[in-house]
C-alpha cells in the first residue's frame, strides 16, 4: 500500500439503536454548521428528546458548560443503550438518494497527514474561533460526531473502492431511513477483510478534496498533535467521495449582515458597484444574477427588494484585491466581495455579530427581512477553479462554496475511546 495517499481505516461505529428512539430520521440533523437559527436547534431538539443537535449544538444556560453538557449526554445515551458500538471495525457504505440525485461513498477514519503533504487539500480558510469551539467539543466528548466529506477522483469505473460499494448496495442495509428534506439514506458495514484491503489499495495513492469540514479538519489536525501518542486522534471521521461516479453539486453560500440597512449599502457604494434594481421575485433575481456577466451579486433587504451588484470600479478592485495570487483567486466572487465591498466600502468586519453565512437564498433573504439588514447573495464558484486553486495551495475566501448533497449526521458517530 502507498504510504503518500488516502489511508481509510475501518472503526467501530457508535450508532442510535432503532428500538429506543422515535426514528432515525428524528434523531439526525443537518451538518453543525447549517443548523444556523436558534428556532432551528429548537425544531430538531424536540423532533426527538435523543437528536444528535444535543451533542453538536449543546445549548446551555453558561455557555463555557455546552460542551461538558454534551459530554455528559454522549456517554449517558451510550450507558442507556440509546446508541450502542457495532461489534466489528468496519468501513461503512453510505448512499443518498432523492429524485434523480444519487450519492455513494465511504465512511471511515482516515489518517491525518501534514497540509505540506497535499494528500487532502483545503480550499478555504477558516474562522479561529470555529475551529477553537470544535475543538473543545472534540476534547470533551471524545468523538468524531459528524463525518467530513471528501471528494477525490476515482476511475468512475464500478472497480476497487466503488466496486466495494455497489456490491455493499445490494444487501440489506444496516439502516434506512428517509429524512425531512426527501432524501433517502442508507448505510451498509463493510467489515470483509478481503473487501477492506480493495478498498484501501484503491485509495492509497489517491489525494481528496475538502469538499465541506474545512472547520473540523483543521480541528482533526489540533488534537493529532495535541495526542501524539494516540493513534485513534491520528485518524478523522470523513466521507469519501468518487466524483468522477458521483459528481458532487456546488452551490454558493450567501452573506447576511444584520447591521447594514440596503439604503446605507447602496449609499456607501458611491460609484463602487453599479446598481440595477431587479424586478419579481427572489427567482428572478438569482436568474439575473446567473446571467450576469463579470463579478456580480444580489444586494436584497427582504423579499420584493433585489439590486444586481456588477462592474466594479476598476480602481477599487486594483487597490483593495491582493495582486500576489492567481487571477483565478482574484476574480471570484467571493474574493472581489470580502477585499472590496466588505472590508474597503461597507467596512464590515468578517465576525459574528457582523456578519453570517447561510447555505439558501431563501434563509438569507428572510434573516436579512427580520433583522433590518442586508443579504448578499452569491453565485457558486465552477468545482473546476476550487480544485485550480487547491492544488496550487491556494486557499479561497472563508465559505465561498457548498458542496453537497452533505452527510446527515447521527448516522454513524466515531467514539476516539477504545479505538486505538
Amino acid at each position: 500500500m502507498h504510504a503518500d495517499g488516502l489511508r481509510l481505516v475501518p472503526f467501530r461505529g457508535l450508532r442510535y439503536v432503532p428500538e429506543r428512539v422515535g426514528s432515525l430520521a428524528a434523531v439526525t440533523s443537518p451538518p453543525y454548521d447549517v443548523v444556523v437559527r436558534p428556532d432551528q436547534v429548537e425544531q430538531l431538539q424536540t423532533a426527538d428528546p435523543h437528536n444528535i443537535v444535543r451533542l453538536i449544538l449543546p445549548q446551555t444556560a453558561d455557555p463555557a458548560a455546552r460542551h461538558r453538557q454534551a459530554a455528559a449526554t454522549l456517554r449517558e445515551w451510550e450507558a442507556e443503550g440509546v446508541l450502542a458500538r457495532d461489534g466489528r471495525p468496519a468501513l461503512y457504505v453510505y448512499e443518498q438518494r432523492h429524485g434523480d440525485v444519487l450519492q455513494r461513498g465511504l465512511i471511515g477514519a482516515l489518517r491525518l497527514t501534514p497540509p505540506e503533504d497535499g494528500v487532502v487539500l483545503p480550499h478555504e480558510d477558516v474562522m479561529p474561533q470555529v475551529v477553537e469551539d470544535r475543538l473543545a467539543l472534540m476534547r470533551e466528548t471524545a468523538a468524531n460526531l459528524e463525518p467530513l466529506l471528501l471528494a477525490y477522483r476515482g476511475s468512475g469505473a464500478a472497480t476497487g473502492a466503488t466496486a466495494v460499494i455497489e456490491r455493499a448496495v445490494h444487501r440489506p442495509p444496516l439502516l434506512s431511513t428517509t429524512t425531512t428534506d426527501g432524501f433517502a439514506h442508507r448505510l451498509w458495514a463493510v467489515t470483509d477483510p478481503a473487501e477492506l484491503a480493495e478498498a484501501q489499495a484503491d485509495l492509497a495513492p489517491r489525494h481528496a478534496l475538502i469538499a465541506d469540514g474545512h472547520h473540523r479538519w483543521a480541528t482533526y489536525l489540533r488534537l493529532r498533535a495535541e495526542y501524539p501518542d494516540r493513534p485513534a486522534w491520528a485518524h478523522g471521521l470523513v466521507l469519501l467521495v468518487d466524483t468522477a461516479r458521483y459528481p458532487l453539486q456546488v452551490n454558493a453560500i450567501h452573506r447576511v449582515l444584520p447591521r447594514l440597512p440596503v439604503a446605507a449599502a447602496l449609499d456607501a457604494l458611491d460609484g463602487a458597484f453599479r446598481a440595477s434594481p431587479l424586478r419579481g421575485t427572489l427567482t428572478d433575481a438569482l436568474s439575473a444574477l446567473e446571467q450576469a456577466e463579470g463579478t456580480a451579486f444580489v444586494l436584497t433587504g427582504g423579499p420584493g427588494s433585489f439590486h444586481l451588484l456588477d462592474r466594479p470600479a476598476p480602481d477599487l478592485t486594483e487597490r483593495t484585491v491582493r495582486r500576489d495570487r492567481p487571477a483565478a483567486w482574484r476574480e471570484l466572487d467571493a474574493t472581489v466581495l470580502h477585499s472590496a465591498l466588505l472590508d474597503a466600502v461597507w467596512r464590515v468586519p468578517d465576525q459574528p455579530p457582523h456578519i453570517a453565512y447561510l447555505h439558501t437564498p431563501e434563509a438569507a433573504v428572510t434573516k436579512a427581512a427580520r433583522t433590518g439588514g442586508s443579504a448578499v447573495l452569491m453565485r457558486a464558484a465552477a468545482e473546476s477553479t476550487v480544485l485550480e486553486l487547491a492544488r496550487q495551495g491556494v486557499t479561497m475566501p472563508r465559505k465561498s462554496t457548498s458542496f453537497g448533497p452533505k452527510p446527515a449526521t447521527g448516522l454513524v458517530l466515531r467514539p476516539l475511546d477504545g479505538q486505538d
